[in-house]
């Protein structure tokens, strides 16, 4: 499975912001998709999953309520909706593919591949 991720940028803090992750390749075998992302120094972290065959969602406390993760199963894409940014946002951004049952979304080793990541800066 390929992976792309598109989206990021520079916006001020409370503006909002859709990251795109088009997948190619094995996308039939795709039993969820998660995005994580990586802040200056720190670790990657999980933000949003979303499992591809129910649509059920999945958020980190630090965007619940502000991040929208979704699917469009027909172009074999997912999205993240990303409203009300604050400066702590500021992060590359990754999508990933799980091909095998989980419920540990938020776990960086159950994912099986990784999109190039996208820089989202938040001015404040």
């Amino acid at each position: 499975v390929q992976l792309q991720a598109s989206g990021g940028g520079l916006v001020q803090a409370g503006g909002s912001l859709r990251l795109s992750c088009a997948a190619r390749g094995r996308t039939f075998s795709v039993y969820a998709m998660g995005w994580f992302r990586r802040a200056p120094g720190k670790e990657r972290d999980f933000v949003a999953a979303i499992n591809w065959g129910s649509g059920s969602t999945y958020y980190a406390d630090s965007v619940k309520g502000r991040f929208t993760v979704s699917r469009d199963n027909a172009k074999n894409t997912v999205y993240l909706q990303m409203n009300s940014l604050k400066p702590e946002d500021t992060a590359v951004y990754y999508c990933a593919s799980d091909l095998h049952p989980t419920l540990a979304y938020q776990r960086l080793r159950e994912y099986d591949y990784w999109g190039q990541g996208t820089l989202v800066t938040v001015s404040s």
